[in-house]
C-alpha cells in the first residue's frame, strides 16, 4: 500500500465522500444492493482534502505519462477535479459530456481540443468503466492522443479491468477498494467480522444481497 493510496483512502473516509455501511446497505441506481456509497464530489467541500487530491493527481500524472498537453474531465463528477488538475499543471482543460448538447453547437466536448494533442483524462470514480471509456472514445474521435486516465477511486471490478484492457487505455487510480477496506479496518470504521462481507460484495455485486 503506497502513501498516496492510503492517505487518499483516509481522506475519502474522513470526509464521508465514501461511506461504508455493511449492516445498512444502499441501493444504487442500477438496482444493486451495496455496502458502500461513493460520491467523491464531497471532497471538494474540504480545502485540505481537495488540495491533497489535486497534488496527488499531478504527482501520478508526472510519474505515469509523458508530457501531456491537455487535461480532460469526465462530466459531471470530474469537471471540477479536472479543472483543478489542469490549473496546477498549467495546462489547457476541456470536459466531455455524456451526450451532445441538444441545442447551440451541439458540443460533446466543451473547450478547445486540437487534433493530435496528448491528453490525460481525469475521472472521479471507476465502476464498470463504461461511461469513462465513452469519454475516451469521444476524445479519440475528435483527434486526441489519449495517453491514459487517472481517477480518484476504483472498485476494482474485473469487468472494468477487462474493459480498459480491451480499449487500450492505461488507468491509474489514487486509491482502490482493497486499500479502502484496509484503511477503514485500521481506523475502526469497520470491524474485522465485516471484512469478509465487503470482499464478497466486490466479487459479485450484482448477486450480493447483504447477508
Amino acid at each position: 500500500m503506497g502513501e498516496i493510496e492510503s492517505k487518499t483512502a483516509s481522506h475519502l473516509l474522513e470526509s464521508k465522500a465514501i461511506i461504508l455501511a455493511p449492516s445498512n446497505p444502499f441501493t444504487w441506481a442500477s438496482g444493486w444492493r451495496s455496502p458502500i456509497y461513493c460520491d467523491n464530489r464531497v471532497s471538494l467541500s474540504y480545502p485540505e482534502i481537495r488540495n491533497y487530491i489535486k497534488e496527488a493527481f499531478r504527482t501520478t500524472i508526472h510519474k505515469c505519462f509523458d508530457a501531456p498537453e491537455l487535461i480532460a474531465g469526465v462530466a459531471t463528477g470530474a469537471i471540477a477535479q479536472g479543472a483543478l488538475v489542469a490549473d496546477i499543471m498549467h495546462l489547457p482543460f476541456v470536459y466531455v459530456r455524456p451526450s451532445a448538447k441538444e441545442h447551440g453547437r451541439q458540443n460533446l466536448i466543451e473547450g478547445r481540443l486540437s487534433s493530435g494533442q496528448k491528453v490525460v483524462v481525469v475521472e472521479d470514480l471507476i465502476s464498470t468503466g463504461g461511461s469513462s471509456l465513452k469519454a475516451v472514445d469521444a476524445l479519440r474521435l475528435a483527434g486526441a492522443n489519449v495517453l491514459g486516465m487517472v481517477a480518484i477511486f476504483s472498485y476494482g471490478f474485473e469487468v472494468a479491468i477487462d474493459n480498459f484492457r480491451k480499449a487500450g487505455v492505461e488507468l491509474h487510480t489514487l486509491t482502490n477498494y482493497h486499500v479502502l477496506i484496509e484503511t477503514a479496518l485500521a481506523s475502526d470504521a469497520i470491524q474485522q467480522d465485516q471484512v469478509e462481507m465487503l470482499k464478497q460484495w466486490r466479487e459479485d455485486p450484482a448477486a450480493w444481497q447483504g447477508k
